[in-house]
């Protein structure tokens, strides 16, 4: 048992280790010397746990999961807003999280599948929204798998412009007034009314966020 406990702190420090330099070097300028340096590890231990540097940055990749925390409500479209704030939280607070993002917009990420990320929050996106539809909190145009696509790409811009300027700290708040222009063109107005998109919500919810 112990041996196993700390086969699983090396491979959580290696996984540090390499998301702190994909988050400041990007994919291709990280290097497995310095991966190694700040993980204190022998190359032997690194392979062991990531037989490549690939391997290494899809592991990183795996972080950006759409948060598995969310608690469940009665209307799915909460559970929606819910999932981006808590992510908006994890942005701010974890180095996995954000080396993630890093890599799945490193367009120097040559040989790298970036795709996962976007493909499962597009799936986890699309099943809180087939659920509201099925329910009856989307008004009768909406389509489930366009409207996925559409909130995706949204967030991943306002993420993007986030970054860049602030760093995350300003990305809740940007959320919210994403949501609040799309929720009032896809909500059934009886269920506009009754959603929680207020910033002390958000502040709730960041206490249910995993510590990497």
């Amino acid at each position: 048992m112990a041996k196993q406990d700390r086969a699983i702190r090396t491979r959580q420090a290696i996984l540090m280790a390499a998301a702190q330099a994909f988050e400041k070097y990007g994919y291709q300028a990280a290097t497995i010397t310095e991966i190694l340096k700040s993980a204190d590890v022998t190359k032997g231990a690194l392979y062991f746990h990531f037989p490549s540097k690939e391997d290494l940055a899809l592991g990183v990749l795996d972080a950006q999961e759409p948060p598995q925390t969310v608690p469940e409500h009665s209307l799915k479209l909460q559970e929606l807003i819910d999932l981006g704030m808590l992510f908006s939280h994890r942005l701010q607070t974890s180095l996995l999280a954000r080396a993630g993002v890093r890599l799945s917009m490193d367009q120097q990420a040559q040989g790298l599948d970036r795709s996962g990320p976007f493909l499962r929050w597009q799936e986890a996106t699309h099943h809180l929204l087939a659920q509201a539809k099925h329910n009856g909190e989307l008004l009768p145009h909406v389509n489930p798998t366009e409207t996925a696509d559409l909130y995706v790409a949204a967030f991943t811009g306002t993420q993007a412009v986030s970054q860049t300027l602030t760093n995350y700290q300003d990305l809740q708040r940007r959320h919210i007034t994403l949501q609040q222009h799309i929720l009032p063109s896809i909500a059934a107005p009886s269920i506009l009314t009754a959603l929680d998109l207020t910033p002390a919500r958000a502040e709730r919810l960041s206490r249910l966020a995993p510590e990497d």
